[in-house]
């Protein structure tokens, strides 16, 4: 049997239960976060999934991403929180997404989208220390009374303040939730009652208890990655969701000396066969990895041979029967003997967010059970 040209595997009821499954170690209410193409996973299914495993709302980046998870039929509660200079809310008023504000000028945007009786539902987003956007602390003082004036008569709903932890140290963390609790100490004086705190995504969520406050947003979580380099996903007791294969596209047997790929910077030691694997930088396989990248053939590994160009890379695959059409492995669950993603990312100098997050749209998507 021929496998797929490219392919990337969602397994949906691994997201389903890695959010069950961090939903009863946290405690807390789950908040799904879908942004980025669900890291590339899908975000539509992954945000379905996610919620049948007990998430009870989504994050996302932007309200373009959350307005495609409408159109998709999500229905549920959105949060969305990294908006453009200027950009005004109608249209996520209009679907019901709440806003991440992280400016004054933001919070008088939202106030301007709400219509009628449905005030716009607002996160206030304080800066606590990652340099990032949210309220700084100078400014703050002066949004909360504002916040506070306009939920009074009726322009917005309070319903969530939040912040985000660097994820340095259990102590970095800690002093940033320090301050994260004098901003809502201050809130709370001026008769903000918010029905959500949260500061924690998946890595603090797990490793600090004390940041897990009412809700935490599970990001890498939800698809089984691990957000630390000394655990593993399942040591951490999480699936990962996606497996990323090909089709070898052609073999050649080929003498000692050949070169392989662009530069030459692989050339064969002995008589060898190659195998043409149709996966390249086109599609997310970082270039980063050739001559590391780890594939897995036939049940045996192997290493990528020469550079990964755009649309193809080459594995020296030496005397072993590899032919046409036989299923190539990039990474899937470790557990089962596969390359894992974060096996490419040690590859590529970089972490497991990026190598499923960069999966290209070239690249299609089948869902699994």
């Amino acid at each position: 049997m021929t496998a797929p040209f490219r392919e990337a595997t969602i397994d949906l009821d691994a997201i389903s239960d890695n959010t069950r499954h961090l939903r009863r170690l946290t405690g807390v209410d789950v908040i799904g976060v879908v942004k980025a193409n669900a890291y590339g996973h899908g975000a539509a299914a992954a945000a379905v999934a996610a919620l049948a495993g007990g998430a009870t709302s989504l994050g996302v980046a932007t309200v373009e991403e959350g307005l495609d998870l409408r159109r998709a039929g999500v229905n549920a509660r959105i949060l969305a929180w990294l908006h453009a200079p200027g950009r005004r809310f109608d249209d996520a008023a209009e679907a019901g997404i709440d806003l991440g504000i992280s400016s004054f000028e933001q919070l008088l945007a939202a106030s301007e989208a709400s219509h009628g009786s449905d005030p716009v539902r607002v996160h206030l987003k304080f800066e606590t220390g990652l340099s990032r956007n949210g309220i700084a602390p100078d400014d703050r003082s002066r949004l909360l009374a504002e916040a506070a004036r306009l939920e009074r008569i009726g322009r917005l709903r309070i319903v969530g303040l939040f912040s985000h932890v660097s994820n340095t140290s259990p102590e970095d963390d800690l002093a940033a939730l320090a301050a994260f609790e004098t901003a809502c100490a201050e809130a709370a004086s001026l008769g903000i009652a918010p029905e959500v705190r949260h500061i924690a995504a998946t890595a603090a969520a797990i490793d600090v208890p004390q940041t897990r406050l009412d809700a935490v947003r599970i990001g890498i979580g939800l698809y089984g990655l691990s957000p630390f380099e000394d655990r593993s996903s399942a040591d951490l007791g999480l699936r990962p969701a996606m497996t990323l294969r090909g089709a070898v596209a052609a073999v050649r047997r080929v003498p000692a000396g050949t070169g392989v790929s662009y530069g030459y910077t692989h050339r064969t030691e002995a008589e060898t066969t190659l195998a043409l694997i149709p996966l390249g930088y086109a599609d997310g396989v970082p270039r980063g990895a050739s001559g590391r990248g780890p594939v897995q053939i036939g049940g045996r590994r192997y290493t990528v041979a020469g550079r990964i160009a755009m649309d193809q890379f080459l594995v020296d695959v030496g005397d072993a029967p590899v032919a046409v059409g036989d299923e190539a492995v990039l990474f899937g669950d470790p557990t089962l003997g596969l390359p894992s993603a974060a096996d490419w990312g040690e590859a590529a100098g970089t972490i497991n967010y990026e190598i499923v997050t960069r999966i290209g749209q070239r690249v299609p998507r089948r869902s699994v059970s």
